[in-house]
């Protein structure tokens, strides 16, 4: 997969801060590893792009996004990131492995402009489709 997101990022201009999707930390426990921070690492080294943590946090697990209905999910993710003000007046990209509706990263989407970020771009490595 992060060889995949690397082709596409030799096209793309580079943003100020690049953030793999985080995780709670008791889902991080649980799993061992972040699989975003994972695909961000080696995505981003080829480039010497450098990967940002830290700055957003999920303070809360939720149930799973995977087990419930996409009308859900959404509700599921509110207001379960914070972030620093460390992204104002810069431009960000969010690393995840898959999007299925959209709603993580459009609720961190929204945390990171409040917290100054004057752009926030998805790089997703897989879509999965709305006919599953």
């Amino acid at each position: 997969m992060a060889f995949v997101l690397a082709r596409i990022l030799e096209r793309e201009p580079y943003p100020d801060v690049v953030l793999p999707m985080p995780i709670a930390p008791t889902r991080l426990r649980e799993r061992g590893f972040n699989q975003a921070e994972e695909i961000a690492r080696y995505a981003c080294a080829e480039f010497g792009i450098k990967v940002s943590h830290g700055i957003v946090q999920r303070t809360s697990a939720g149930s799973p996004q995977t087990s419930l209905p996409w009308q859900e999910r959404a509700k599921n993710v509110r207001g379960v990131f914070t972030s620093s003000n460390t992204v104002a007046g810069k431009t960000v990209a969010v690393i995840d492995d898959v999007l299925t509706t959209g709603a993580t990263l459009n609720e961190l989407a929204i945390v990171l402009k409040r917290a100054g970020a004057t752009s926030v771009t998805g790089w997703v490595v897989a879509r999965t489709s709305p006919n599953r």
